[in-house]
């Protein structure tokens, strides 16, 4: 399918897989996969599994498991770093950040974070990490070299901060909370540039490649928000019941949605800002990895 120019994983939250497109063919995993991501070259997709505490390593051509590692409590977001060396994995229940080595598949360090760390962005060098910090505290920021937190941006008006994604000159933070905010956070002053409401629950939130929009899901409504990252005005779009992860492709032409209740991967086209499809897939899908977008 045109709509997959790179190919996209999705979790499957409640039948414990992960699925793979264009082909839509079907990976069995751990219980309750949740994050995923997919390293730099595109040949291995990690997936957490916060009900067991682990990760799970497959072979994206093949689906097949090629390792299940012990992380912390409640691991939820996965991120590779850029040069596809180790992956981080964000254990909101141990309030720490667990570094997988890519090559051994072997936890090889844990980083010390405050409480509810939730999912990390790493910066295009790969030589910071920023973590949202979901137990309240704001944004972690870890220097990847030394493996230590540095410091913590604080995020004043949203709650718990969930999700983020960054600009395209890496200056600016788009943080998604826990209720109905994305907070615009200028990443050099600290300063919370604006507030923006979005659709009520968590969600996920990704920015463009090319930078033009970052666009938040809602898993407690209906619609997914489109923000202009140069105007910050945002423009509403229906999808189903309970949209989550979104991301984009890498060339930017489409945008993935996994919608939870209804059970379908929703694709909008970036130039209309319409859905073009909807695809049916098993239960609770959750999120969406996409090569190229990390």
């Amino acid at each position: 399918m045109q709509e997959f120019p790179e190919t996209t994983f999705v979790t499957i939250q409640k039948s414990n897989a992960v699925e793979s497109f264009p082909d839509a063919t079907v990976w069995a995993g751990g219980p309750n996969m949740l994050y995923d991501a997919v390293t730099p070259d595109g040949k291995r997709v990690l997936a957490s599994s916060p009900t067991s505490g682990t990760v799970y390593v497959f072979d994206a051509a093949s689906g097949k498991q090629l390792a299940v590692l012990p992380v912390g409590k409640a691991p939820k977001g996965v991120k590779v770093s850029p040069d596809g060396r180790v992956a981080y994995v964000s254990n909101q229940g141990s309030a720490d950040v667990s570094v997988i080595d890519l090559e051994k598949l072997t936890v090889a360090d844990t980083i010390a974070v405050e409480k509810g760390p939730h999912n990390v962005r790493f910066t295009r060098d790969g030589k910071t990490a920023y973590v949202t910090l979901q137990g309240g505290a704001g944004i972690g920021v870890i220097d990847t070299k030394a493996r230590k937190m540095v410091r913590v941006i604080p995020v004043p008006g949203i709650t718990g901060p969930h999700n983020l994604d960054l600009s395209l000159d890496e200056k600016t933070a788009f943080v998604r909370d826990f209720v109905h905010n994305v907070a615009v956070l200028d990443l050099r002053s600290g300063v919370v540039k604006k507030v923006i409401k979005v659709g009520n629950g968590h969600g996920g939130i990704d920015v463009t490649p090319d930078g033009r929009y970052a666009v938040a899901g809602a898993i407690g409504d209906t619609f997914i928000s489109v923000i202009d990252t140069r105007t910050l005005a945002v423009k509403n779009i229906e999808v189903g019941n309970g949209p989550h992860g979104v991301r984009a492709s890498r060339d930017g032409r489409w945008i993935y949605v996994t919608v939870t209740k209804d059970n379908v991967v929703v694709i909008i086209n970036t130039d209309t800002l319409k859905v073009e499809k909807k695809i049916a897939v098993g239960k609770f899908p959750f999120w969406v990895a996409v090569r190229g977008n990390p």
